[in-house]
């Protein structure tokens, strides 16, 4: 599929970063960090719509109010496990447009004034573009503000808080592994000067590398001609968020499953896709820096990261579950059902399509970890 024939600005950039390189040949881990956080050429970099109906994919608080409804809901549950005077802290990284948080704000303040007062909702943002649509999106809710990571890990040592993100973990860049005749190969991207395109090369997996450590320490079954995606800086996110959070918890919504299906034996091509313009493909080398690259999150890898770093509750449920759990059914409204148009009829339409739709209610997941004092 790949189409190498449009103005990609990005080629010659990786081009010259694979001309430098001792081999000729960048990472696939690096090659896809390029395309997807290049500044200002990335993907998630670029001043282009990603989310919905214009964009290249969709996302659950795409779908209506209700995700940010029922996380506003599940949050002001967890926040009567502290005092009634205490401030709370939220910290959204990858926030994309602003709307799940906006969502989740209007949510609190419908709900809980007295926690709406006392709440500081801080938004951890790397895109230019994305920040720009926060501040617009979110500026009638005077506890926004954007912080550094830095800053946001200064803010975790405060607690109580919780951190969010949603559809985060799976854009972190993956190293691809190959098994070959007994051995094991990492995925390395060159360029042919002959076909004029990206190609794939294959180096013996390094001893000792991140990648390397990463399948020992977890296992990672790997048969032959299988390829498997491996995540290490997903589970360091989870072990940082978590060695920080003084008080608090972690909630992870991503793409993604335990290990033992993640590296099945019906998963012999990985888990790694693209997305453009809503169609799902795997060719990570047509539209360099305009298309979304993606990976299933280990959440194996990721439970056993926060335990390590002190999380001593958790639990793993599909987004269904969650939703139902933390009251979705109650979103629900009757109406005649006179207007299949009228707000009513949407509404419900809205919590039908996350419950059961494209089976993104069981592909997604809900991962919370729990750090007390």
């Amino acid at each position: 599929m790949t189409d190498l024939t449009g103005p990609y600005p990005l080629i010659p950039i990786i081009r010259s970063r694979i001309g430098e390189s001792p081999r000729s040949a960048l990472s696939f881990r690096d090659y896809m960090e390029l395309c997807l956080y290049h500044d200002p050429l990335g993907y998630y970099s670029s001043d282009t719509v990603k989310v919905g109906k214009d964009g290249d994919f969709y996302t659950s608080s795409s779908i209506g109010t209700i995700m940010g409804e029922v996380l506003g809901m599940f949050i002001i549950k967890q926040a009567q496990r502290y005092d009634a005077d205490t401030p709370l802290t939220i910290v959204e990284w990858g926030g994309g447009t602003g709307r799940l948080a906006g969502h989740i704000l209007d949510t609190v303040a419908q709900r809980s004034t007295s926690l709406y007062d006392r709440l500081t909702y801080a938004m951890v943002e790397s895109s230019p573009f994305h920040r720009r649509l926060q501040t617009e999106q979110l500026s009638h809710h005077v506890a926004v503000q954007h912080v550094t990571p830095g800053q946001s890990y200064e803010m975790l040592e405060n607690g109580p808080a919780i951190v969010l993100s949603n559809e985060l973990l799976d854009a972190f860049p993956v190293h691809r592994i190959e098994r070959k005749d007994g051995s094991l190969y990492e995925w390395f991207v060159g360029w042919s000067e002959e076909s004029g395109k990206f190609e794939t090369r294959l180096f013996p997996l390094a001893a000792g590398s991140r990648a390397a450590s990463y399948i020992e320490r977890e296992s990672v079954p790997v048969r032959e001609r299988q390829i498997v995606d491996v995540n290490p800086e997903a589970a360091d996110w989870v072990k940082r968020i978590v060695s920080e959070l003084r008080e608090g918890m972690l909630v992870t919504i991503d793409y993604g499953d335990v290990a033992a299906e993640l590296y099945s034996a019906h998963r012999m091509q990985g888990t790694f896709l693209c997305y453009r313009k809503h169609q799902a493909f795997d060719d990570p080398y047509a539209y360099p820096g305009e298309q979304d690259m993606t990976s299933h999150v280990d959440f194996t890898a990721c439970i056993r990261a926060g335990i390590e770093a002190g999380a001593g509750e958790w639990s793993l449920r599909t987004q269904k579950q969650f939703l139902i759990d933390e009251g979705v059914l109650e979103l629900l409204v009757a109406h005649n059902g006179q207007d299949p148009f009228g707000p009513e009829a949407r509404r419900n339409r809205a919590v039908r399509q996350l419950l059961v739709s494209d089976s993104m209610s069981e592909l997604f997941k809900v991962l919370v970890q729990t750090k007390k004092r």
